[in-house]
């Protein structure tokens, strides 16, 4: 399956991973290298392996563009960092970005509550559809710390070896000169964030956390998603740097 464009959609793309490893062409620049030099680490060869067995044995696993988040967000244009934790596990949602969904594909109930509170903070109407390319192609890096995961099977993949590239790409992103927003949405985001802190011991850049957004914990005391105004602390705090605002 080719990379070209990423301007994936339900009907002109196989909805599940056909392949491992994928072709890496449409890695955005600063990404490539990283990603390169973990797939033929030995922590890399291991996931391979474990994929590649899982296909071998008729698994459907889930998205078909595993590194789509790095083919739409160049690492040098990175504003904001959404970190997400795997894949949607049910048919045709996962697109390899974090939360987003294609178009026509029903809203899962965390994205949803995401649409809310950037309705309530920012004012902004619910959007026709689910997915977030948009952002992406603004600079918003929407990054699961765990890129595939097996049909039906939630957290499936955890621990496969997955984590040791995430936490190099935040590492990464935490280490560039440029403010960057970081929304850290419950406890598998949450801990990246002495990565970045080591990456970036000036604080140079906002780390905003809070639950994540499913309904099971969108409203627990004591870091509600809900009501968080991370949206508008965003933009706030990237006009106060002198940066574009996002267009939510």
């Amino acid at each position: 399956m080719g990379q070209q464009g990423f301007d994936w959609d339900a009907t002109n793309v196989v909805p599940h991973l056909a392949a491992w490893p994928p072709a890496l062409d449409g890695l955005l620049p600063g990404w490539r290298e990283p990603v390169v030099s973990f797939l033929t680490s030995p922590a890399g060869q291991a996931l391979s392996v474990r994929l590649q067995a899982a296909l071998d044995a008729g698994a459907v696993v889930y998205p078909p563009e595993p590194f789509r988040a790095l083919a739409l967000t160049a690492l040098q244009d990175v504003r904001v960092v959404i970190l997400g934790q795997d894949p949607y596990h049910g048919p045709a949602q996962a697109e390899g970005l974090a939360f987003s969904v294609a178009p026509g594909v029903k809203l899962p109930p965390s994205l949803r509550n995401i649409f809310k509170e950037l309705q309530r903070s920012l004012g902004v109407p619910m959007p026709a559809d689910g997915s977030l390319v948009r952002w992406a192609r603004q600079g918003v890096l929407l990054l699961n710390t765990c890129l595939t995961v097996e049909d039906g099977r939630p957290a499936s993949h955890a621990r496969w070896g997955w984590e040791v590239l995430t936490d190099s790409l935040v590492g990464l992103v935490a280490a560039q000169a440029r403010p960057v927003v970081f929304m850290l949405w419950g406890g598998h985001a949450q801990a990246k964030r002495p990565l970045i802190e080591q990456a970036a011991p000036d604080g140079r850049h906002l780390l905003l956390q809070a639950n994540h957004p499913s309904p099971l914990s969108a409203l627990r005391p004591p870091h509600p998603f809900l009501g968080c105004d991370h949206f508008s602390l965003a933009q706030r705090f990237l006009q106060s740097k002198g940066e574009k605002t996002i267009k939510w």
